[in-house]
């Protein structure tokens, strides 16, 4: 690599692109209803010819505060910040815009991701070598029941088992009765052999929370993600020494503080890292590094991404064993793809991950220039 050139490389342009993606059907979970992926898409273009970055924002207004238009309106912002500067320096730019701008960590994730992208890239190396790992892991994605009737998950689970898909995660968050019976369903649909995982998405109160997972013991459930409010630190400590399924932190753990803080109380057996939620691939590093500290393995998950954000996902998983389980099924509940490159779904589950330079996924030009879009340039 040449030490000048490294200097001199400059970002020039920024392109900011909504993209609206429909779901097949109506993802229902205990906050509310999904219908429609409606997220951000952002090329950073540098100094160099035909060298630049992608990525992708996917704002979920029920777990992260935000929709679309709040964070294309930040974009732009962010677009100021880092225009004329270095992309190679990211730990330097990263600071630059949570100076600027707090909070948001979904559309920090964007350029978070599209940084990295410039520096693979330029390096000529897939993300997962950047930071020292290999591309010798079996992935295989889980897929997610929607909360419904007992019947109706049970069809749609027993439909991912023939599929071939290895384990089920479902959506739950009600009363104990219902819970129960919803997961009773399914393991009947399923058998015993086939992982199964909850997700309540904070929708229990303590008592309710532990009753329920003390209900659920019986039907072998692998891990049960956030059971109470994402605030209530000290009673998810609480719900996890009391229960006899695990505990797995997600709308609780954001960032490397967060991380530190459940760790230091002992409130859960899994971290559940989202780009949307943690501003990143940067800050999930970190937090790997406090799992891996603490003796917490970690579950890598998504909001409503394309394949593009997953693909950047991915190689967290190739980089870092630590990620044990994998929730990387929101591509394939969206009723489009405007993806090119990137990750492909095969049989069981398994995920392929290309070996080319940077993140290895590229948005369909076609698909972006039907789709509203802004451009800075210095």
């Amino acid at each position: 690599m040449n030490d000048a050139k490294f200097q001199e490389l400059t970002i020039t342009k920024i392109e900011i692109f909504k993209l609206d993606i429909p779901y097949k059907e109506p993802f229902i979970i205990s906050l509310g209803v999904i219908n429609e992926a409606k997220n951000i898409a952002v090329r950073i273009h540098t100094s160099q010819a035909n060298l630049y970055g992608v990525g992708e924002a996917s704002p979920f207004p029920l777990i992260t505060g935000d929709i679309q238009e709040s964070d294309f309106e930040l974009a732009k912002a962010i677009a100021g910040v880092l225009l004329g500067k270095n992309p190679l320096e990211i730990e330097d730019r990263i600071e630059d815009i949570n100076k600027d701008i707090k909070f948001n960590p979904t559309v920090k994730s964007a350029f978070d991701m599209a940084l990295y992208d410039i520096l693979g890239k330029y390096t000529g190396l897939p993300l997962y070598a950047l930071w020292g790992g290999k591309n010798d892991r079996i992935i295989t994605t889980d897929m997610t029941v929607s909360i419904d009737q007992p019947e109706v998950m049970a069809r749609a689970a027993l439909g991912f088992k023939n599929a071939g898909f290895p384990a089920i995660k479902a959506k739950i968050g009600g009363r104990t009765k219902e819970d129960v019976a919803r997961i009773k369903a399914i393991r009947e649909a399923i058998g015993m052999e086939m992982p199964l995982r909850v997700d309540a998405n904070q929708g229990w109160d303590t008592i309710t929370a532990i009753n329920t997972l003390k209900a659920l013991e019986p039907y072998d459930v692998e891990h049960c993600e956030e059971p109470v409010a994402r605030w209530n630190n000290a009673d998810l400590a609480y719900v996890r020494a009391h229960s006899p399924i695990a505990i797995m932190a997600d709308e609780s753990v954001f960032d490397e503080h967060d991380a530190f803080r459940l760790a230091s109380m002992k409130a859960c057996d899994y971290f559940n890292i989202k780009l949307a939620k943690s501003g990143g691939l940067n800050t999930a590093l970190k937090i790997i590094a406090i799992a891996e500290a603490a003796g917490i393995k970690s579950q890598v998950g998504c909001m409503s991404e394309s394949r593009l954000a997953l693909t950047a996902l991915t190689h967290l998983v190739v980089a870092r064993k630590n990620i044990v389980h994998f929730d990387i099924d929101s591509a394939l509940m969206l009723a489009e793809d405007p993806i090119v490159g990137g990750i492909s779904y095969h049989d069981g589950g398994v995920i392929q991950l290309p070996d080319v330079p940077g993140i290895g996924a590229d948005f369909n030009a076609e698909y972006l220039a039907k789709c509203e879009s802004v451009i800075f340039s210095s």
